[in-house]
C-alpha cells in the first residue's frame, strides 16, 4: 500500500479521537457532543466550520492553494462521514467501550468520522489542489435521514459541489482492500403495515365470524408471487413478512389481525410496482374473504446508486493507494444507507473499505462476531490511514489544476 506518511504519523492521535468517539455515541439528531467534538478538531486545523445543518450536522471547508484556471478552480467536491450510534446494548469491555447503557457505535461511524477528519487534517496543511473540499459530517444515518435533512437545510446550495463520495467499513472484506462499482450498491428501504379487519366470534363457531388471520396467511403467500410472477427476474427485490400478530386468546377468533415488514429494491421502478401489487393483492385478497383491510406502505431510503463515471474515476485513484489487485467490485447488499439522498442529487460514489475479520479486537471484546450491528463490534484503527489516504487521493486528482 502506498499510504501517505504524514497521516500515518497521526495514527496514533486519530485513534484516541476514534475510541473517545467510540466511547460516548450519540443517537441520531443527538450527536451534539460528537458535534462539537468534530467541529473544535477541525476548527483547530484552521479551516471555515458551519454548524447545525441537519439538526447536528457539521461541514468544514478546505480551499485550494494551487492556481488554474478560473473552470478549475470553481470545482469542489464533498466528503462524507456519518456520526450517529446505534440503540445497541454494548458487550466489549475494552477501554473504549461505551460509557452510555443502550448505545453503541456498532456500525464503524466513529471510524468514518476519525477518517476524515484524518483526511480533513491532511488536506488543510497540504492544500496542493485547486478548488474547494467540503468535509461532510452526517447525523442521524441509521433511521433518522440525517442526509436528507442536511440537503433540506441547503447543504448543495449553500456548499455547490460537483461530486461527493462516501465510504463504509466492510466486515468479511480483507484489511486494505477497497471495493467500488457503478450502480445499484445498496437496496431501499421500506416498510408495511397491513391490518386485515374481519368479524370476531368463538373459535368453535367459525361460521358466525370472518376469520381474519387465513387472509393475513393467503396475503403472505400471494405476495412472494409479485417478486417470482409480477416482477423481471433479473430485478432484484425482497418482501419479507416479519411481524403478525394476532388475537389473545384460543378459543376466541379475533376482529383483525396485523402483519408487518420490509420491502428492499434496487430500482424505484420495482419498488413502484411492488407497492402497487402489494396494495391489490391486500385489498382483493381481503375481499374475496369477506374481509377488509388497511393497507400501510413508508418509503424510507431509496437505492444507492452510485455514479458509472466517478466510481471508475475513484477505482482508478484507489488503485494507486492500495494496488491494483486490492480494488474490487462491490457486491449489493439489501442493507440500506441515507447517502442514497445525496447520490440522487449529486453524481458520486459510496465505497466499502474492509474491515477484516475482527483480529484487531483488543481483549475484552464480547463474545459475538465483529459484524455490523452487533454488540461485539470494533472499528478497525488500521483503517483510519487508508481510508484518509485513499480520500486525500482522490482530492488531488479531482481537483488537480489544469
Amino acid at each position: 500500500m502506498n499510504l501517505i506518511d504524514a497521516i500515518q504519523a497521526n495514527a496514533t492521535e486519530m485513534a484516541l479521537i476514534r475510541k473517545d468517539i467510540h466511547a460516548h455515541p450519540e443517537l441520531c439528531y443527538e450527536e451534539q457532543r460528537t458535534a462539537g467534538v468534530v467541529a473544535d478538531i477541525l476548527r483547530s486545523y484552521g479551516m471555515e466550520v458551519h454548524t447545525g445543518l441537519g439538526v447536528t450536522g457539521v461541514v468544514g471547508v478546505i480551499k485550494g492553494r494551487l492556481s488554474g484556471d478560473a473552470q478549475a478552480a470553481a470545482r469542489s467536491i464533498g466528503l462524507r462521514a456519518d456520526m450517529d450510534a446505534l440503540p445497541i446494548q454494548e458487550t466489549n469491555t475494552f477501554a473504549h467501550a461505551s460509557k452510555h447503557s443502550g448505545k453503541m457505535h456498532a456500525c464503524g461511524h466513529d471510524g468514518h468520522t476519525a477518517t476524515l477528519l484524518a483526511a480533513a487534517k491532511h488536506l488543510a496543511e497540504n492544500p496542493d489542489f485547486a478548488g474547494t473540499v467540503y468535509t461532510i459530517f452526517q447525523p442521524a444515518e441509521e433511521g433518522g435521514g440525517g442526509a436528507r435533512e442536511m440537503i433540506k437545510d441547503g447543504l448543495f446550495t449553500r456548499f455547490p459541489m460537483d461530486a461527493v463520495f462516501a465510504l463504509h467499513n466492510w466486515p468479511g472484506l480483507a484489511v486494505g482492500t477497497i471495493a467500488v462499482s457503478a450502480g445499484p450498491v445498496m437496496a431501499s428501504s421500506n416498510e408495511f403495515v397491513i391490518t386485515v379487519r374481519g368479524k370476531g366470534a368463538h373459535a368453535a363457531m367459525p361460521h358466525m365470524g370472518v376469520d381474519p388471520v387465513p387472509v393475513a396467511a393467503a396475503m403472505v403467500q400471494a405476495f412472494q408471487t409479485i417478486i417470482t410472477r409480477n416482477k423481471k427476474p433479473v430485478d432484484a427485490g425482497v418482501i419479507s413478512v416479519t411481524m403478525i400478530n394476532a388475537g389473545v386468546a384460543t378459543n376466541v377468533i379475533p376482529n383483525s389481525c396485523e402483519m408487518q415488514g420490509t420491502v428492499r429494491t434496487f430500482s424505484i421502478d420495482v419498488l413502484d410496482l411492488i407497492e402497487a401489487r402489494m396494495r391489490e393483492v391486500a385489498q382483493h385478497t381481503a375481499a374475496a374473504y369477506g374481509a377488509e383491510c388497511d393497507f400501510e406502505f413508508v418509503r424510507n431510503y431509496p437505492p444507492t446508486i452510485n455514479d458509472p463515471a466517478q466510481a471508475a474515476f475513484a477505482r482508478e485513484v484507489f488503485k494507486e493507494v492500495v494496488g491494483a489487485d486490492h480494488v474490487v467490485d462491490q457486491e449489493p447488499t439489501m442493507g440500506a444507507e441515507d447517502f442514497a439522498y445525496m447520490l440522487m442529487e449529486k453524481p458520486g460514489a459510496y465505497v466499502f473499505l474492509g474491515n477484516g475479520e475482527g483480529d484487531h479486537r483488543a481483549i475484552g471484546h464480547g463474545g459475538g462476531p465483529c459484524t455490523l450491528h452487533n454488540p461485539s463490534y470494533d472499528f478497525n484503527d488500521e483503517l483510519i490511514g487508508i481510508g484518509a489516504t485513499a480520500w486525500v487521493r482522490l482530492i488531488e486528482k479531482a481537483l488537480a489544476p489544469r
